[in-house]
């Protein structure tokens, strides 16, 4: 189990390497059992025939409570090797088998643990970063502050850390907090999604009681307009139909320069769980489009 000291505390990563291609512009074959990805259609974002050179590498940044690396690692880490793209899966602090510090949640400190593993690892050129529900929130947190390291961003359910975002983080991790401190909350989770959510969420719930994770993160540092403004990556928003952002699905497009939405119908805040096909597709398209840096996302669309 590879484990890592960044800024004082343990982070438990995987560090998957592409398979490399023999010819300029060559596909990878997909390995046994990964699906070729499917023909062009009107939600699809250009050839993913990447351009030749050094493989993308590509960072997944998995969702808060119940969520680790296993979520990305499970859905996409043979069908990302397959497609000739390294990719890099961690645990965040406070989740999977990462350390647990008593404090140091706010969305600065999760920031941090992504330059200082990226330091670690040794990845000086831009990342392309996929991140799931507060995943996502992290990438937009990263790109505002290390503009230099991110060479295009995939983000699935998720919002910037903007004040609005803080408030309604803030007032789901004290509802969180009450309900999975009560048994009968339980015995429905039982009913309704079996043991192993059940076990997630009783872990989930001593996060919150052991750290001070409910009550740093919606401390941000959070964004404004003209923060958004100044993110100038690539970004492709993928969303549920009947998700968190069902009420205005396309807001991020207006306030960030160069942002691509998909919605995934008939879904909720779970699509990478219940879509994750479509997800993958979608994500390896976007990477090996958007492999060389300043790529604009609406060429060819």
């Amino acid at each position: 189990m590879p484990i890592i000291d960044v800024n004082g505390n343990d982070l438990h990563y995987l560090h998957e390497r592409g398979k490399r291609r023999q010819q300029r512009g060559e596909l990878a074959a997909p390995g046994p059992g990964v699906a070729p990805a499917p023909a062009a259609t009107s939600t699809d974002l250009g050839d993913p025939a990447r351009p030749a050179g050094a493989a993308p590498t590509l960072v997944c940044v998995h969702g808060l409570g119940t969520d680790s690396l296993a979520s990305f690692y499970l859905t996409m880490a043979a069908p990302l090797a397959a497609a000739g793209i390294d990719a890099v899966f961690y645990d965040l602090r406070g989740h999977g088998n990462s350390g647990r510090p008593a404090r140091g949640y706010t969305v600065g400190d999760f920031v941090a643990d992504l330059a200082g593993l990226l330091a670690a690892l040794g990845i000086d050129e831009p990342v392309h970063l996929v991140g799931n529900s507060f995943g996502g929130t992290i990438a937009y947190a990263f790109a505002a502050a290390h503009p230099d390291r991110v060479a295009s961003i995939v983000t699935i359910e998720a919002e910037p850390p903007t004040q609005p975002w803080a408030d309604r983080v803030g007032l789901m991790l004290e509802n969180t907090r009450r309900d999975l401190g009560r048994e009968d909350t339980y015995a429905w989770l039982q009913k309704t999604f079996g043991s192993h959510y059940v076990r997630l969420s009783r872990l989930a719930y001593r996060r919150l009681q052991e750290t001070s994770m409910a009550d740093e993160i919606p401390q941000g540092p959070l964004l404004d307009l003209e923060d958004l403004a100044r993110i100038q990556q690539p970004v492709l928003s993928i969303l549920g139909s009947d998700g968190f952002q069902a009420e205005d699905p396309y807001l991020l497009q207006s306030v960030l320069p160069d942002c691509h939405t998909v919605i995934v119908p008939d879904q909720d805040h779970s699509v990478l769980v219940e879509s994750h096909r479509r997800v993958r597709d979608l994500t390896i398209d976007w990477v090996h489009r958007h492999q060389a840096v300043g790529v604009p996302s609406g060429e060819g669309a």
